[in-house]
Parts: structure tokens; sequence; C-alpha cells
């Protein structure tokens, strides 16, 4: 029988100090982040809500909670499984009682479940869209007591989102189904279209719309041109040695060669796409979850939902789809709200190749998804300050000039010696070409190129035809589309056509200068690092606790941040507390985390502290949130040389080749096993002698040439090969020449 409409549980039933309490005895919080309170009172009172907190803002929790303290349970609809499960197996952590029903469950542990629905036992049930629009689970759900329905990822209802689902499109029929049962929809990345989407889509009524600040201050965001990019990864890699990151890659192949690239210069790597089996996907995005793997080499295949605070770094290898998918991909650094690195790395192809993938794609999401391609080309190449650029995207502002956050703000970046003298010569091409042709074609003109398009048009005469010959054609084009991310010139129509705008107008009337970079040169040299995080923390002590944080996470199989998140180690760090009492001032530590993990800690602790001889129930000196800057003005990230990282690491195709010379392979199998040339290949050679080192030429030259060779290094010296050539009368080649000499010298 069908259960009676019953009103929801209004704001005095349920009081804000009692959701305090909640919140204190499962997840150990002592307050509400920014919107969090009146996201939370929302759902107490039963009106429908749209919530976007950016991601790290504490958007889970915004239902999580209010379940709790509501009678009945709270149904979560949510896109994928690895999702449900881990958000099942953290609210189990902390005590509350929760499920999920999918395609995983045996027939009995559905059954199982569906008793703990009937008894009154659950909270929270997480389910698919798919699922919960079965006839028979609407069925089921009017029979129990509902408080009320969570859509999480709700930009998946939107066509322009960057997730769209299908399935998503139907949740509306809810409100038919579960007639007076409030819906709350929450999602990380929204722009105004996809908010409205999401409120006409799921068939909201009396909306609370309430929309954080999509501000991330303790993410440093950094853009680059791809030039080396496995140097590039490597230098960002170091710098968080032994830490958690993501490098996401556009294509599966090149997840693949990073992959392997990274574990051959001894990295724990592991690749993640759609093309690999069941089995290899869950094992590498467990390990990564696990602390065993460090950095997870992905296509965007892997993301959301993954819900690990520790990511120390994101970096995009090739340009994401869309400015809402970087936002949300490199979001996924810094969920703890200690400081992490962002870097996107892009190429001249990029763009190209998501063009033709979107083309390939569905088509009732070809014309959004296009123009959201264009916005992230837009971002890549603009010189603004970053956070403004993404803040402004969703409509917001960010208050300040400077950021204090980004490679802009802190002058990482080399400006053109003359901005407002090229931009009037790119622009004044473009009007001389009367608004009729593309970055491309203009580019040429500029670079004085005589290629027969320009030469039959007649563009080889045009007075701007070669303003800029002395640039590279690539330089060129990135200060092209400068101008356009910084709405100088725009582009227009199917072809792309160049328009100058009126702001543009300007720069022709030398009004107004936009900011161009000098062209690229290598790997930026500096670096930022928030101090706040890591005031007061004894740091050997916080591995000591990572390892056992490992430990115990694999005994339980479960994520190693479900049993306590960096922020909690840092602060137990910090304070190295010697009783339960002291531990529960620890951050994160909830009632059932102090009883499940508070002894095997404070042991821990205790046995450092003694072996150091250093004081235990320390003041938190450094117990106050990453912040961008502090009260005077000043930032709280600080810039350094990177001193020795920038020795250049060897490219990923040498790589590729170095498990087949440690097995002692010759140059020409080698070349036969990676269709290579054989002088490619002794390149790669000379990559892996001096990489590992080796001293041992023997196994490519054989010992009479080896030994011959080396007596003439000693009578000719090594600084040049030609001597020694000359001193063994031509009869030894220059490739196996140069394999002795780098080994002899790799003995110095």
């Amino acid at each position: 029988m069908d259960r009676p409409a019953t009103a929801p549980p209004s704001a005095e039933t349920v009081s804000s100090e009692s959701l305090a309490a909640v919140v204190r005895e499962y997840w150990g919080y002592d307050s509400f982040r920014p919107c969090q309170r009146e996201a939370m009172e929302s759902v107490l009172t039963g009106r429908d809500s749209l919530v976007v907190l950016p991601t790290g803002g504490g958007k889970s929790l915004c239902f999580q909670a209010p379940a709790l303290a509501m009678p009945g349970v709270a149904i979560v609809v949510s896109p994928l499984i690895s999702l449900m499960k881990d958000q099942v197996d953290a609210l189990r952590a902390c005590g509350a009682p929760a499920a999920y029903i999918n395609s995983t469950l045996t027939t009995q542990q559905r059954h199982k479940v569906t008793e703990q629905l009937r008894r009154g036992e659950l909270k929270l049930l997480y389910a698919a869209p798919e699922r919960i629009l079965m006839e028979r689970t609407l069925s089921f759900l009017k029979t129990i007591d509902v408080s009320f329905v969570a859509i999480d990822e709700a930009h998946c209802v939107s066509t322009w989102g960057h997730d769209f689902r299908p399935e998503y499109t139907e949740l509306g029929a809810l409100k038919d189904a579960l007639p007076g049962i409030a819906i709350h929809a929450y999602t990380a990345t929204a722009a105004e279209r996809v908010q409205g989407d999401i409120i006409r889509g799921l068939r909201l009524r009396d909306t609370n719309l309430l929309i954080g600040s999509f501000d991330r201050p303790n993410l440093i965001f950094r853009v680059r041109r791809a030039t080396r990019k496995l140097d590039q990864i490597m230098s960002v890699i170091r710098r968080h040695q032994g830490e958690s990151g993501i490098v996401y890659c556009i294509s599966r192949k090149e997840v693949e060669s990073v992959a392997g690239a990274l574990k051959e210069l001894g990295v724990r790597a592991a690749p993640y796409h759609a093309g690999m089996g069941d089995v290899a996907r869950e094992r590498n995005q467990e390990g990564f979850l696990g602390d065993r793997i460090d950095v997870i080499v992905a296509t965007v295949a892997f993301g959301m939902g993954i819900d690990k605070p520790n990511v120390r770094f994101v970096i995009h290898a090739g340009m994401p789809k869309s400015v809402e998918a970087y936002v949300q991909e490199s979001g996924r650094a810094g969920r703890d709200g200690l400081e992490a690195e962002c870097l996107l790395l892009y190429g001249g192809g990029d763009a190209m190749l998501w063009r033709r993938i979107i083309e390939e794609g569905e088509p009732n999401i070809l014309e959004g998804a296009l123009h959201s391609l264009d916005e992230i080309v837009q971002y890549a190449n603009s010189v603004g300050c970053r956070h403004q650029s993404i803040v402004g995207y969703f409509g917001q502002d960010l208050g300040r000039d400077n950021c204090g956050a980004c490679d802009v703000c802190l002058e990482e970046l080399q400006l053109a010696a003359d901005p407002l003298a090229t931009a009037q010569k790119i622009i004044s091409c473009v009007a001389r070409l009367d608004q009729r042709f593309g970055a491309g074609h203009t580019a040429k003109v500029l670079a004085g190129s005589r290629d027969q398009n320009l030469l039959s048009r007649g563009h080889t005469n045009l007075s701007t035809h070669g303003l800029l010959s002395k640039e590279r054609m690539t330089t060129i084009r990135d200060w092209i589309e400068q101008l356009v991310g910084q709405g100088y010139l725009q582009r227009v129509g199917e072809y792309h056509v160049l328009q100058i705008t009126e702001t543009g107008r300007e720069v022709l009337r030398g009004n107004t200068t936009p900011h161009l970079l000098a062209p690229a040169q290598g790997a930026s040299r500096s670096r930022t690092q928030a101090a706040d995080s890591w005031e007061g923390v004894d740091k050997r002590l916080f591995d000591q606790l990572r390892e056992l944080r490992t430990k115990l996470a694999a005994e339980k199989q479960v994520p190693a941040y479900i049993v306590f998140g960096d922020t909690a180690l840092r602060d137990m760090a910090r304070r190295r507390p010697s009783t339960l009492e002291g531990f529960t001032q620890v951050k994160g530590v909830g009632e059932v985390k102090l009883r499940d993990y508070g002894d095997l800690f404070l042991k821990a602790i205790t046995s450092h502290c003694a072996e150091q001889k250093i004081p235990t129930d320390t003041e938190a000196t450094g117990d106050r949130e990453t912040r961008r800057g502090s009260p005077d003005g000043n930032t709280a990230f600080q810039r350094y040389d990177h001193g020795t990282d920038d020795t250049p690491s060897p490219s990923a195709p040498a790589l590729a080749a170095f498990k087949h010379f440690r097995e002692g392979r010759s140059i020409a199998e080698t070349a036969e096993i990676l269709s290579r040339a054989k002088s490619t290949v002794v390149g790669y050679l000379g990559a892996f002698l001096k990489h590992h080192e080796v001293i041992d030429p023997t196994p490519w030259v054989d010992e009479a040439t080896t030994r011959r060779v080396e007596q003439a290094i000693e009578e000719a010296g090594g600084e040049t090969l030609k001597p020694i050539y000359e001193q063994l009368g031509g009869e030894v080649s220059y490739e196996e020449i140069r394999i002795v000499a780098t080994c002899v010298a790799n003995r110095a």
C-alpha cells in the first residue's frame, strides 16, 4: 500500500543546533563552509534547491547531514557505481547508516538492502538514475518514508554541460512519482545556461538557488604551451615527490605513452582509460586511492566521483574540452583545502583533435560542445589572472586585481617587449584582409609566406605582408589567440573568420595596450607554495602517520582518505596529542573515528615524540585555513627556483626503448621491435646510458672494439669524437665511439 503523503520536517523540527551536532558527531567539524548551512536549511524546510559549490566546497555534506538529522531515508541519485561505493564507504566509516543498490550487488545483498529500508534502518540510499526510474523501484519507494531526493552531479542533465547523460533528462518524472517530496540538485560546475537546464529538466519548483564562489584560493593555476612535455610534467612531479597527482591526456595512446615514460623514470604511475579491461582499471584506481600509486595518467574517463582529498597536483597534458570540464578536472586537486598545483599544457593541434572527437559524437550536443571548446581555447591563450578568468566565466568577480596564486599574478610569464606595436600589426592585417579570413591565413601574411594561396589572392602585396617575418609562425598564431582571448579580435561564423571588436579598434588608435607573451623559452623556473598549511607540522611524524593510514586502509579495503585525510594527519603532526581528549581536537576526528583509530594513532604519535625527545600536546600554531592573502596584503604563496629540476628528462619514445636495452637487446633488435630507424634508436641508447649512468658498453659494442676506443679516448681525450675517430683510423663508427665514450664519462 502506498504510504500517506506527509509534510517534510520543518526547520523548527530539526534545529540548526541539532544539525551542527550531527556534523560534529559524524564528521568532526565545528563549523560550516560557505553556503553549506543555507543549503542544509533548504533541505530541512522541504524547498526544492539547486546548489552549485566548487569541487572541495563540501556539497555532499549539504545533503548527507540533513539526511542523518531528519526522519526517513534520503534517496541520492548518482551517475557512477564507483562514486556510490566510495561515498557509502566514507559514510559508513563515520558511522552513518547508508547503502547503495546497483548491478554489483548479488540478489541476496539487494534483498538485505530492501529489508533495511522497510525497517527504517538506513538514512541514505544511493542509486543510478536508470534504476531509480524503474517502475518497480518507484512503486517500492512509495511504500517507505522518503525524506527527500538529492540529485548529485546534476550538470549531467544539461546538453550544455561537460558530462551530459541522457538518462538524467528523465529524472523530472520523480515530481509525479513522489508528490510532495522535495528535490535538491547538486553540482560543482554550472554556468547560468546550465543552471537553467537543471531547473527545467528536474522540474524544480520555487527553487532556492545557492551559488557558492567558484574561486579555489588554495589552487595555483598555470598555463604553458607544450614544449618538452615530459620535462614539464616531471618538473611538477619532482616538486611533489611521493605525493598524489593526476595527469590528464586527450587520447588513450598518449595515456599509455606518458604512464610508461613516468614508470621508466621511477615514478609510481599507472594508466587509466576506457580501452583497458575493467579489472585493470579498477586495480589502478584502487591503487591510487590507497596511496600505492602516486600518479594516475588518464583520459577524462577517470575522475567523476573521485573523492580523494590529498591530490596535490593535476596536470593537463593537453587542452581540456571546455572551461567547465577544466574546472571540474583541475578541481580534483586540493579538495582538502591544502595547497595544490594545476598545470595546463596545450599544443596547436589540441583544439583540432577535440573538434574531430566532438563532431564524431552525438549531434544533439554538437553546438554546445563546439562553443565550449572555443571558450577553453580563449582561456588557454589569455594572459589575465587565471582565477579571475575562471570565476568570470561563471558570472562572478574575484574582487581583487591580483590573486597571488597563478602564473600571471606571480609574474612568472615574460611579456612581449612592445605589445602595442605587435597588436597593431596583427589587427591591421585583419583589416587589410577585409575581416574575411581566419587565424592561419592571417598568420601566414604577417610571417611573409609565399604560399600559393596568398599569391593567387594577391595577399603578398598587402602592406602588412611580412610585418612579423622575424617571428615563428607558432608565435604569431599564439599572439592572435591571445588577442581573441582578451576580446580585441573575435571569431565569427562557421569558418571562424577574424573580425575586429570595438576594443580592438581602440588598440589601433593607441588608446589601450593588450598583454602579449614573449615567445616560449621552455619551462617556468618558479613555483609557489603555501607556508601556512605546513606551519608547525612535524613532517617526519606526518610521513609515519601516512604509512599507518595506508596500512589500515589496506586492511579495511577502503581508500586511504576514508581513514583520515591529509588535513587531519597534518593537524595530528602539528598538535601531537597524547590523550583521546586531545585527539578529539584534531580536524576531521568524529566519534566513530575516535573509537576506531584513536588509540592506534596516539601510540604512533607518542612513540615518535619519545624517540625524538620532543613535547606532545603542542599548540596548533598553524591552525588556520590556507588563504590567498594575509591581512597586510602579502600573499601566502612564495616563489623559489627549481634548482637542479631543470635537467631534461629522456623523451617518451626513448623511455619506451629502455626496457629493451635493460634486457640486453641490440640496437638492430630494438629498432625492429619499435619500428624505428637505427639512427633514432642509437639516440635512445645514448639517453639510456646517461640516465642510468651505465658504465659497461659491451652489450652494444664488442669487447675488442671497446678496449680500442677506451685506449683512443685516453690518448686523444674525450671532449670531441672526431680526434678519437681519427686516432682509430676511421675503422670504428661514430655510433660505437659515442656509446663507449658515454660509458667512460659515467665512470668519472
